[in-house]
């Protein structure tokens, strides 16, 4: 199955763009995004360890789409913090939630994203090879950025060891990992992060800046095409689309217009979306008094 979503739901800058502006009373973005997307990828996760209490809830909040997954990002101390090995305490925080959402059936994959400073060295194998054995109990997926990773001994390795292959879209420079429809486990994983080459390296770009970016459609349908050719792969069984491209929603349209790439059918769409981006998103969605009230059922 081909899940698509956006990463994280937690935005200020959503308001008005994706969700209501004012909200009603009991408004739940999670449920809201829930009611048109079977995945969305957990954020908050990487920046520290989520709570059992917390993940049971988001179980809970998105239970009425049976078909909904989680896909959650590593905690940085595992990839972005390597000057002294992790601790068993960082293990069993990490553990603590996400063990959760898989006990629940509702953990698609665990994303260990590395940064482009992450280079194919004998010192960052090591480090990986360890963390897949920490963590060999969950689906994980591997994003690297730099094409020294782009070898057929790596991707040997992610097989027999069962780690799926994250397939980027990013700025390209020099050594970036370019576009790619690789399988190396069950789960097949594509992550869009927007064409920003103004701000992508630039020291002093805030996330903000850094993922401030509107795919147009010439731009995605290579991807569509990417993503048909990963779920078609004998290995595979289901295959996560996140768009990471996430300043004022623009990951939330574009992985509406994928969902329709992909089925070839229109899809309900938040009308403050529509408004927002209606050149881009227009021809992919359903005019809105078409749409089903958002979180009673998946809108799709």
């Amino acid at each position: 199955m081909i899940r698509i979503g956006p990463a994280g739901w937690s935005y200020d800058d959503w308001a008005g763009v994706v969700y209501p502006k004012p909200k009603p009373r009991g408004f739940d973005p999670l449920a809201f995004l829930a009611g048109y997307f079977d995945a969305l990828e957990l954020n908050t996760s990487f920046y520290g360890p989520i709570s059992r209490r917390n993940a049971e809830l988001w179980v809970k909040r998105t239970e009425f789409n049976r078909d909904f997954r989680f896909t959650a990002k590593l905690w940085k101390r595992f990839t972005h913090e390597r000057d002294a090995v992790w601790t068993a305490d960082d293990v069993r925080q990490t553990r603590e939630g996400l063990d959760a959402l898989h006990e629940a059936g509702k953990l698609g994959a665990v994303l260990m994203q590395f940064p482009w400073s992450f280079r194919n060295t004998e010192e960052n194998r090591d480090w990986l090879d360890e963390l897949v054995t920490t963590f060999s109990d969950w689906p994980l997926v591997l994003e690297v950025r730099h094409e020294s990773w782009n070898v057929p001994d790596v991707f040997a390795e992610l097989a027999e060891r069962g780690v799926g292959f994250v397939n980027i879209d990013q700025p390209l420079f020099q050594d970036s990992l370019g576009p790619s429809a690789r399988v190396t486990s069950s789960v097949g994983y594509v992550r869009v992060h927007g064409r920003n080459y103004r701000n992508w390296f630039r020291k002093t770009a805030n996330a903000r800046e850094r993922y401030d970016y509107l795919y147009p459609a010439k731009e995605l349908k290579p991807w569509a095409e990417r993503t048909k050719e990963i779920a078609e792969h004998p290995r595979v069984g289901d295959v996560y689309v996140v768009t990471n491209n996430h300043v004022r929603g623009k990951g939330v349209a574009n992985a509406m217009m994928l969902q329709t790439m992909l089925t070839g059918r229109k899809v309900h769409a938040p009308e403050a979306l529509v408004r927002e981006y209606r050149d881009t998103l227009g021809p992919y969605v359903l005019p809105p008094e078409s749409a089903e009230p958002p979180g009673a059922s998946p809108a799709r």
